[in-house]
């Protein structure tokens, strides 16, 4: 029985981290998101709300290589990306292991 319980709670987590992993990425200035002319930040949500602990991803090929720079969200959803070369980057969202959300265009400012 236990080992039933534990597979069923595992499943009931997973599904809960791909519903959020897949929740919509809004860039919002707002939100005590401090943000200079070289970041990109805003707050993740999900029809549930804010989302903590997901990975937000700025990817651009306009640099001399590939760029990409990698933070997490806060307990409110918050994230910046600092200190960003002039590009025009793809922004998305990350789960462990999970499918990632749309990307979504973005520049820093």
């Amino acid at each position: 029985m236990r080992a039933h319980t534990r597979i069923g709670l595992a499943a009931l987590v997973a599904a809960g981290l791909v519903t959020t992993t897949l929740g919509m990425l809004r860039a919002q200035q707002g939100g005590g998101v401090a943000i200079d002319p070289d970041d990109i930040g805003g707050v993740v949500t999900s029809s549930k709300g804010p989302e903590a602990g997901v990975w937000v991803i700025a990817e651009t090929r306009e640099t001399p290589t590939k760029f990409a720079r990698i933070v997490v969200t806060d307990d409110q959803g918050r994230y910046v990306l600092p200190d960003l070369p002039r590009a025009n980057y793809e922004v998305f969202v990350r789960g462990y292991g999970l499918v990632d959300s749309k990307r979504q265009p973005a520049e820093p400012g």
